[in-house]
């Protein structure tokens, strides 16, 4: 499968310990399958750095290395309140670390930082919380978070 990294430079090579931690699915390397949502992220980042220029990288990826066994992979095809949970976990407890290889899903609402406060101030449900997290349009995100992982990229 081809997989696509939006950003504001180009780089050969991917250092875990350079992105951000407590992101939806934890510190990783953040891919997707939609070329349109690589190109967005990649706007995104040069706004929010202030340089470089919009930069879609391209990777290629052995998709049955989801299914095999050989790394470990969690997977929620849709929101859900286990995906929400495991978001809230990610982002805001320092101390958790889920121990996957990659971890595939949708990625949360633009708005997510005001939904999961209100959330943990008891003024919204979980139910709430998870129809309030859902994207509109169906976006997948790829969290490569270890360097097994990592390896099974080959850049294009």
């Amino acid at each position: 499968m081809i997989l696509y990294h939006g950003t504001n430079c180009d780089f050969a090579e991917i250092d875990i310990s350079r992105c951000s931690p407590n992101k939806d699915f934890g510190q990783g390397f953040y891919l997707t399958d939609l070329l349109k949502q690589a190109e967005y992220m990649a706007v995104r980042r040069v706004k929010q750095s202030g340089e470089g220029r919009e930069t879609v990288l391209v990777y290629e990826f052995d998709e049955n290395l989801l299914r095999n066994k050989s790394l470990r992979v969690r997977t929620f095809e849709k929101p859900t309140e286990s995906w929400a949970t495991f978001v809230l976990k990610n982002r805001r407890d320092e101390d958790f670390h889920h121990g996957y290889d990659i971890v595939v899903g949708p990625v949360a609402d633009d708005g997510v930082a005001l939904q999961l406060r209100r959330y943990e101030e008891n003024l919204i449900s979980m139910r709430t919380l998870v129809r309030e997290l859902t994207y509109r349009k169906l976006n997948r995100q790829y969290c490569f978070c270890t360097e097994l992982a990592i390896s099974k990229l080959k850049k294009v």
